[in-house]
C-alpha cells in the first residue's frame, strides 16, 4: 500500500495538546489523523456532529429576562427618559 501525505496549518498550541493527548492514549498524531480518516471513509460523513453556537441574545435566560422586562413596562414600572445622543469619536 502506498502511503501519501496530508499537511494541515494547525495553532502551534493546539497541536502541542493534541500531540500530549495522543501520546496519552497510546496513539501518535499519524494515527489519530489516519482514524479520524478511516471513520469518515467508512462512515461516508464527519463522525461528530458540527453545530453553529448559538447566539448568546436568544438563550433561555435572557429571554425569560426580556419577557419579564417587557411584563414590567406594561405594568408601568418602567421609567422614561429622554434619548441621549452621543457623537461618535
Amino acid at each position: 500500500m502506498a502511503l501519501s501525505t496530508i499537511t494541515a496549518r494547525v495553532d502551534e498550541k493546539d497541536k502541542a495538546s493534541f500531540d500530549a493527548f495522543c501520546s496519552n492514549v497510546g496513539l501518535n498524531t499519524s494515527t489519530a489523523i489516519n482514524l479520524f480518516v478511516k471513520a469518515v471513509l467508512r462512515e461516508n460523513r464527519i463522525p461528530f456532529e458540527i453545530t453553529q453556537a448559538a447566539d448568546p441574545f436568544y438563550s433561555e435566560s435572557n429571554i425569560a429576562y426580556v419577557k419579564k422586562s417587557v411584563q414590567e413596562l406594561q405594568a408601568g414600572k418602567g421609567t422614561a427618559h429622554e434619548l441621549i445622543e452621543v457623537e461618535d469619536e
